[in-house]
């Protein structure tokens, strides 16, 4: 069958594209989203660089609660290349090694050819959630590292009258800010914003993470990314937390839409809405600074460790989330 027309930018059928439907196409598009085809890599190689690919203290910091929930199977959503999942797995106590089984979930193609050409074939690949956990019984340690910010989200821009939300216009493209005709669940709307105040809701990850968690009987879960709790997340960030990755050169305003399916996009983590989606599934849930987490774990002699926890840096601006399911 001759291929399917491509689509006009922005991937719009000629019509105002809700913002989080635009960054959906551009990142999972089947032909031309970045996820789907058009990833290089994770690394010095890649667009971006992730904090596994500068240091082996968060597989060890990993590795270390994967050993103190004594669960046999492991989930990482997201692996990235697969270099995370490596040396976690190389992390933990050998007798805990010998009993693990490794399960990704990864969609993308490009990405799960590089997890198998590192990890080999004693690991199981999962399309969704619902398929790793039912291949482990529903129980199991699930961990993902700069996963959330990745999802879709909504924007949203404070007006005197209440909330505008942001769509495109197929041509230039052209930001099209339209009154909100109900607004998603959310605590950053809860928070006192200025008049021009732009958010965004990860109305996508909460809807995905509320597709499987009634399922995680016997888990736990660890979620690391970089955000913050509802009242300090836009201090001082008027126009939101919406980037573009490219070269690893850090994108942002107008230049983001302009490189559609050829960059990363990603927005901070609201830390109180993912605990609010959790809560009501796990019985214990702990949000701490990446500092704290890694603490125990870093090369003190090591100076991308030291950087890793600085609290004035990367040590603050990354969160972790830990959950026990509630039976």
């Amino acid at each position: 069958m001759p291929e399917s027309p491509a689509l006009p930018w922005p991937w719009t059928d000629g019509e105002a594209l809700r913002f989080d439907r635009f960054m959906d196409r551009a990142l999972h598009d089947p032909r031309r989203g970045y996820y789907a085809r058009r990833i290089r890599g994770v690394g010095r190689g890649g667009d971006f660089t992730t904090t596994p690919m500068l240091s082996g203290a968060l597989a060890r910091a990993i590795a270390a609660w994967i050993a103190e929930t004594g669960l046999r199977n492991v989930i990482e959503i997201g692996p990235g290349e697969g270099r995370l999942a490596a040396d976690v797995m190389k992390a933990l106590p050998w007798w805990t090694r010998l009993r693990t089984k490794l399960h990704l979930v990864e969609k993308s193609l490009p990405l799960r050819e590089k997890q198998q050409a590192l990890l080999g074939k004693s690991v199981h690949w999962h399309d969704t959630m619902a398929e790793a956990l039912e291949a482990c019984d529903h129980s199991a340690a699930i961990y993902s590292n700069e996963l959330i910010d990745a999802f879709p989200v909504r924007r949203f821009r404070r007006t005197e009258n209440g909330w505008d939300e942001l769509f495109l216009l197929p041509d230039g493209p052209t930001e099209d800010w339209q009154p909100a005709d109900k607004l998603p669940c959310s605590t950053s709307f809860k928070q006192p914003h200025a008049v021009g105040q732009i958010i965004e809701v990860h109305e996508s990850a909460r809807d995905w993470i509320n597709e499987w968690i009634s399922d995680w009987v016997g888990s736990e879960m660890l979620v690391i990314d970089y955000g913050d709790e509802a009242e300090t997340l836009y201090h001082r960030r008027p126009h939101g937390t919406l980037r573009g990755y490219l070269m690893q050169q850090r994108v942002e305003g107008p230049a983001v839409f302009q490189h559609a399916g050829r960059q990363d996009l990603t927005a901070d983590v609201n830390f109180t809405d993912l605990d609010l989606t959790v809560s009501p599934w796990a019985k214990e849930i702990l949000i701490m600074t990446q500092r704290d987490f890694l603490l125990p774990h870093i090369d003190p002699l090591n100076p991308v460790d030291e950087a890793l926890v600085d609290p004035e840096g990367a040590g603050s601006a990354f969160k972790v989330l830990r959950a026990r399911a509630t039976f």
